[in-house]
């Protein structure tokens, strides 16, 4: 980087005035942002993009329009009002994070980067954003858009995660003292927007003069990221047990572990040796189960899983086991099923017949 062509936050400002995107959480110009508002789509923007989160906030801020009513709800409202949104613990923490402000903050979030850390499911990242945007605190708010930013404009060749302290210590040499909620916004929308991951428009970026890698022409080497080690795959077996009344059996996942607290359909454990011939002692009940001929696939962060699904018609006096229970139809809505288990759940009624 040339000394001639530094950064200047004003630049950005000058930009991000003229092209701010309008988003369903964020203030207006010249109205003051909500920290509940502010806090929720953090939590909700972690690991899912704008386009996935915008419905679901919308529908979540109706039903819980303040952090009082989120702490107020049960468990289970509040995971069937996010399911869908994957990452299941973070419900789970934004529960106990809402019931902790409500109780012991009186249902004010803390103002500082310490009192939001202190929080259940609140890390460097969220608390930076929410103590920026929201109390206009000097915080440095790095998520991936803005490390992709950083890491091109200066020209950072460590390899994340690695550089997180040196983009988080670039991001607050730049910060202005006067409107650091807005650059933390402007940031996360020139990453969004103009510095893309592939092709990013140099020529629209109110940073491009002072941009090391555009100079070299390596923007999309940036930021440099260590080789992703995927886990194997992992197998196991569902089943679709459907009473004549049309009411499914289904229960609730421990509250710890992957998808806790979520709904499923009963199966398997999930295993890379999982023995498809025994599938079948994995059933919750005795009946003719069926194997539908198409497994479902879904990838977790770490591992892709396949689930072998079976589905079978059972009598309406079948009994529920233990720990289990059957749910109308109708209000199978409600319950709060993760993707991987709705597409088990729709296999299965599909090869049982529409009712």
């Amino acid at each position: 980087m040339s000394a001639s062509a530094r950064p200047d936050a004003a630049d950005l400002l000058a930009w991000y005035d003229r092209h701010r995107r309008v988003l369903p959480w964020r203030a207006l110009p010249g109205e003051q942002a909500d920290p509940y508002r502010v806090w929720l789509s953090e939590i909700m923007l972690q690991q899912t993009t704008i386009a996935a989160v915008k419905p679901y906030f919308e529908r979540f801020l109706a039903r819980f329009p303040s952090v009082e009513a989120l702490a107020a709800a049960p468990s289970e409202a509040v995971m069937q009002a996010w399911a869908g949104l994957g990452y299941y613990s973070r419900a789970r923490n934004l529960h106990a994070c809402a019931r902790l402000v409500a109780e012991a903050h009186h249902g004010r979030f803390p103002d500082t980067e310490e009192g939001l850390r202190a929080l259940p499911g609140i890390g460097a990242y969220t608390a930076g954003a929410v103590a920026a945007i929201a109390f206009g605190r000097p915080a440095a708010a790095v998520d991936g858009n803005v490390e992709r930013v950083i890491t091109r404009l200066f020209a950072i060749d460590a390899e994340m995660p690695a550089a997180k302290p040196l983009v988080r210590e670039r991001v607050l040499a730049l910060l202005p003292a006067d409107r650091p909620g807005d650059f933390a916004q402007a940031l996360m929308d020139l990453g969004a927007t103009i510095c893309s991951p592939r092709t990013p428009a140099c020529g629209l970026c109110p940073w491009m003069a002072p941009c090391a890698a555009r100079a070299a022409g390596t923007q999309e080497t940036y930021p440099r990221k260590a080789p992703k080690k995927t886990g194997a795959t992992r197998y196991g077996a569902a089943f679709v047990g459907r009473r004549e009344d049309g009411a499914v059996l289904v229960r609730t996942r421990p509250a710890k572990g992957l998808l806790g607290g979520m709904v499923e359909v009963p199966g398997s454990a999930w295993s890379a040796d999982h023995r498809e011939s025994e599938a079948l002692r994995h059933a919750p009940l005795a009946a003719n189960w069926r194997r539908v001929p198409a497994p479902v696939r879904h990838v977790f962060t770490h591992f892709p899983l396949e689930l072998s699904v079976y589905a079978a018609s059972l009598p309406m006096d079948a009994l529920a086991p233990d720990g289990m229970r059957f749910t109308p139809f109708a209000r199978l809505g409600e319950e709060a099923f993760p993707t991987v288990f709705l597409k088990a759940l729709e296999a299965g009624l599909a090869a049982l017949g529409d009712r």
